[in-house]
């Protein structure tokens, strides 16, 4: 069986904003997920720890005051969701993530912030992965289509629900749904193996960041801070 009908395990962060190596986590899910159904899910909310921004609450609906008085210390989070998605790694299930690169910065930068195992010391030192990322995937196979690559986007491309987009429970569920599709739609990603994918994924997101520091290059701007790592950049200092 192709590795889109074996269980996927879908994970999502909301945050205070969009630098990964200084926001913190304000929501996080993990879901597991057998033919295309929730079997599992494991949801937080945390107290980050810094103000939310007003612009981060208009998106994802977490208040400041909500946070702090409900959410859970930012440094249990962490080590929970990190200690969930190494368990599925360790049992050889993949993580599903939109976007990997942002939310497995952000919490690798959690981890460190808090002086907690790192996701790779908790595998013992292998590898991290497998990964599975619907945005690089999409971007590689269906290149030159127009539009945005949000994930609201791209679950209207495949045809696939989302109700409640920013929900981190909805956003990683719909994660693995559109990386299912994808698969179904096309044969050489369903053909890959979880492993394959992984390491085809690092190629697709590195040749992505060459070609956008190019066309930057083209128009006379600056460089993005995109260092071509995938499905995450060790932070080499964070945030306190």
């Amino acid at each position: 069986m192709a590795w889109h009908g074996e269980p996927l395990v879908g994970f999502d962060l909301e945050t205070t904003g969009t630098e990964p190596q200084e926001a913190r986590i304000v929501t996080a899910a993990v879901v597991e997920v057998r033919a295309a159904e929730p079997v599992r899910q494991r949801g937080w909310l945390a107290d980050p720890g810094i103000r939310i921004p007003a612009q981060a609450s208009a998106i994802h609906g977490i208040s400041n005051e909500h946070a702090t008085a409900e959410g859970r210390p930012a440094r249990d989070v962490a080590d929970e969701v990190a200690q969930m998605l190494t368990g599925y790694w360790t049992q050889g299930v993949p993580v599903v993530a939109y976007n990997a690169a942002f939310d497995l910065t952000l919490l690798t930068a959690e981890l460190r912030r808090h002086g907690l195992p790192s996701l790779s010391a908790r595998l013992d030192g292998r590898p991290i992965g497998p990964v599975i990322d619907p945005y690089t995937i999409d971007r590689a196979v269906d290149r030159y289509r127009k539009g945005k690559r949000t994930l609201e986007a791209v679950c209207a491309e495949y045809g696939v629900r989302l109700d409640t987009a920013h929900d981190a429970a909805a956003d990683a569920l719909a994660a693995v749904r559109v990386a299912c599709a994808i698969a179904t739609r096309h044969e050489a990603v369903a053909a890959l193996t979880p492993a394959e994918l992984h390491e085809r994924q690092i190629q697709w997101y590195a040749q992505w960041a060459a070609d956008f520091q190019r066309f930057l290059r083209g128009k006379g701007e600056p460089d993005a801070v995109v260092d071509g790592a995938w499905p995450l950049r060790e932070p080499a200092s964070v945030v306190g």
